[in-house]
């Protein structure tokens, strides 16, 4: 284990001391891209030690993670105060250490409620901040553009329309693309990706994307799997499969599955090339649906929270659409079904009809195609990861 001290030097043999980087992703998705900018940044500088909050992918990357994403990976109101603890506990935990030990720089991947927290107390102890991916300040809470701004050293942004938001509030900013980008490579058609899982390609397969978070997976799960059962009773040959996030395990989702009488081919690894095998998917809204997207493959949202939290979302936010593939379009690429509209009926349909009528299929697919062009170059990761090193050696040379 590396000492956390405070300041760089040397350590007794002569060799400089690893300059420390504390990194907070609070979700799967940021595990994913956390993981990515810090491999992209120990290639360009070996002498870093990334430590702070992260899942599996962060830990095999070389993050030393204090705490799980997978026990703080929680969203809306009522779930955040049910997990009110142990979210309290890390903050105080990374707090302490940016007061009493503090790292060269602080970059934070979006999860907002917590990471604007730590921004402010990042700056009150003179450590400098990245942002890398910025909260939805879009969609509501615009407010929190100001606290944001007054809080970090640099903003590094994935999609373009966020930069004026930014600039209006004095605060240096960089689109560096969206880094999903440069993560999705799926070289195998939809056959060979089929039989890669073991599946059948001569079968319909279906996915079900039923988000990283466990809160989650008791909402929603349900009316996905009961409209499983539905699509095997019109399509008995049907296959199901289903990703695991980094942040659940099988235990999450087994019960709901068994309970059902439906199977489901469950796997953690190659989630792009699943997508690719599927001829349709069932997903929650979030970060997933632009991989789904990017990869061509039709699918449906579901969006589903605790009524008191949706009783608030429905008076603050304010965009059309929820989700990030429709976001970015601008308009309705694929369907959206919302609260009590996520029934399994409704979801049976919508899959249904991707997968019985051609045109409609073939229509979502081509919309589907015009997202990549939305969304910048790739080296959204080396791009951030440079932005990371300019500030720690800026610091140094003051």
């Amino acid at each position: 284990m590396i000492p956390l001290c405070g300041a760089t030097g040397t350590m007794p043999s002569g060799t400089p001391l690893p300059r420390r980087v504390m990194i907070v992703a609070g979700e799967a998705s940021g595990d994913i891209y956390g993981a990515d900018l810090v491999q992209k940044a120990l290639l360009q500088d070996s002498g870093l030690h990334f430590f702070g909050i992260g899942g599996d992918l962060m830990r095999e990357a070389g993050v030393e993670t204090l705490v799980d994403s997978a026990d703080i990976a929680v969203m809306g109101l009522v779930e955040v105060l049910k997990h009110f603890g142990v979210i309290s506990s890390a903050f105080l935990r990374l707090k302490k250490i940016l007061r009493e030990d503090p790292p060269e720089l602080l970059i934070l991947i979006d999860y907002p409620g917590f990471n604007i927290r730590l921004a402010k107390a990042a700056k009150k102890a003179g450590v400098q901040v990245l942002y890398y991916i910025s909260p939805k300040v879009w969609a509501w809470k615009a407010g929190r553009i100001k606290t944001i701004a007054a809080n970090t050293s640099h903003m590094a942004v994935i999609f373009p329309f966020e930069i004026p938001l930014y600039e209006k509030e004095g605060a240096p900013v960089t689109f560096v693309g969206h880094p999903m980008l440069d993560l999705i490579n799926v070289t195998m058609n939809r056959d060979e990706a089929a039989a890669s899982f073991g599946l059948d390609p001569s079968r319909k397969i279906i996915g079900i994307f039923p988000g990283s978070r466990r809160s989650e997976i008791e909402r929603i799960l349900p009316a996905i799997v009961a409209a499983a059962e539905s699509l095997q009773k019109e399509c008995p040959e049907v296959q199901f499969v289903l990703p695991l996030a980094s942040t659940l395990s099988e235990e999450d989702i087994l019960p709901h599955l068994k309970r059902s009488g439906i199977s489901a081919t469950i796997t953690r690894k190659r989630i792009h090339d699943l997508i690719r095998a599927c001829d349709a998917i069932i997903s929650v809204s979030g970060t997933v649906t632009l991989e789904i997207a990017l990869i061509g493959t039709p699918m449906v949202i579901i969006y589903k929270l605790a009524p008191l939290t949706y009783q608030i979302a429905k008076r603050v936010v304010k965009i059309e659409h929820i989700g990030l593939c429709n976001i970015v379009a601008g308009r309705s690429l694929v369907k959206e079904l919302i609260q009590e509209q996520a029934n399994p009926e409704a979801i049976t349909a919508e899959i249904m009809n991707i997968i019985t009528d051609d045109g409609y299929r073939a229509a979502m697919t081509a919309n589907l195609a015009t997202i990549r062009d939305k969304l910048g170059g790739g080296g959204a990761a080396q791009r951030t990861a440079s932005l990371a090193l300019d500030l720690i050696n800026r610091k140094q040379d003051i």
